[in-house]
């Protein structure tokens, strides 16, 4: 589904606060393990923005930042340049904390960007983010995306990312400095997330976005292969004990009971369920766990509704295992300090 505003937030804020829900569970305490804060085309998403949806009624106690090429140094060397995004981390975390926005440790912890390429050279650029964010800086993501027909996101500096010897040296300095590394990619490239995770076993990897199916561009009419491709490679990862999946930020492929309105938690989670299932049938919820990917998300569904879908998908499960979903397993994959 399109962005359907290129107008400002306001607009697409108004048609979002167009449909509302009761919160389904609202004592449930949830960790938002993905999200991001910016500037993009002069309209900001930081932290009174954000607030704004952490006070939209679930109890979320704390939130994991992704990098996303925020708030980067100005000046200086090119590859210390993505330092800035964890001193601005630090800032709002420091904030979330002062309580003036009544929110709970926002930023508590970090996911930062240093150039893997850099192969031992990395491991300067490591120290000095880790140091930056004081202390909250946790590893680094890596979106590796990559497809070679056009219509499709490339997000990796060049193919093959994660088998090039020098990211693997970058890799090898990442771990050996006790850091996890998230990773974006495609469904077509699990097998070499796969790679990295038995290359490296002692590295904790954290798989972004459910594994992200490709649900459009030339995969759009052959979806049940796209699902028994994904599937067969994400039972394949789920056998490596040092990763963790991301559940969320699926394509918006859902039908609308009223079309020209924001969808219901009920309509998401039916498009969602049958991808977000078998991966924690396969990874066990101590290894799952929930991501808001605000504000990429807020293009076309409200927090509130969002976090209500995902507490649809999880109705099932006992009381321990959604504690694992919705807190505590990203609290073990981010080394969480409360």
């Amino acid at each position: 589904m399109a962005n359907r505003f290129d107008s400002p937030n306001a607009e697409r804020d108004a048609w979002l606060a167009s449909y509302t829900e009761d919160i389904l569970d609202p004592d449930l305490s949830i960790i938002d393990a993905h999200h991001h804060l910016w500037i993009r085309n002069e309209v900001p998403y930081l932290l009174r923005e954000f607030a704004d949806d952490l006070n939209s009624g679930h109890n979320v106690i704390g939130t994991v930042f992704a990098e996303c090429h925020s708030m980067y140094r100005t000046s200086g060397p090119e590859e210390e340049k993505s330092i800035g995004e964890m001193e601005f981390i630090a800032g709002v975390s420091a904030m979330s904390d002062s309580g003036a926005f009544d929110t709970q440790a926002v930023c508590r912890t970090g996911i930062g960007n240093v150039d893997l390429a850099l192969g031992d050279g990395a491991k300067s650029i490591l120290e000095a983010l880790t140091e930056a964010s004081g202390y909250r800086f946790r590893g680094v993501r890596a979106s590796i995306c990559w497809h070679e027909d056009q219509r499709l996101h490339n997000a990796a500096p060049f193919e093959h990312y994660l088998q090039n010897d020098q990211v693997r040296l970058g890799i090898a300095a990442l771990s050996g400095l006790g850091h996890s590394l998230d990773i974006w990619g495609y469904h077509t490239q699990l097998d070499e997330v796969i790679e990295i995770c038995d290359a490296f076993p002692e590295l904790r990897v954290i798989l972004n976005h459910t594994g992200t199916p490709i649900l459009g561009g030339p995969y759009r009419d052959h979806l049940d292969d796209v699902k028994a491709e994904w599937l067969k490679g994400m039972t394949a990862l789920s056998k490596r004990d040092n990763v963790y999946l991301k559940l969320g930020a699926l394509p918006a492929k859902f039908e609308h009971s009223a079309p020209d309105a924001p969808p219901t938690s009920e309509a998401v989670a039916h498009a969602w369920q049958p991808w977000i299932e078998p991966c924690i049938e396969a990874f066990g919820s101590d290894r799952c766990f929930f991501e808001s990917n605000f504000p990429v998300h807020k293009n076309w569904v409200s927090y509130p509704v969002l976090w209500n879908a995902f507490k649809r998908i999880a109705a099932g499960a006992t009381a321990e295992e959604k504690a694992d979903l919705f807190e505590r397993s990203a609290k073990r994959a981010y080394r969480w300090q409360d």
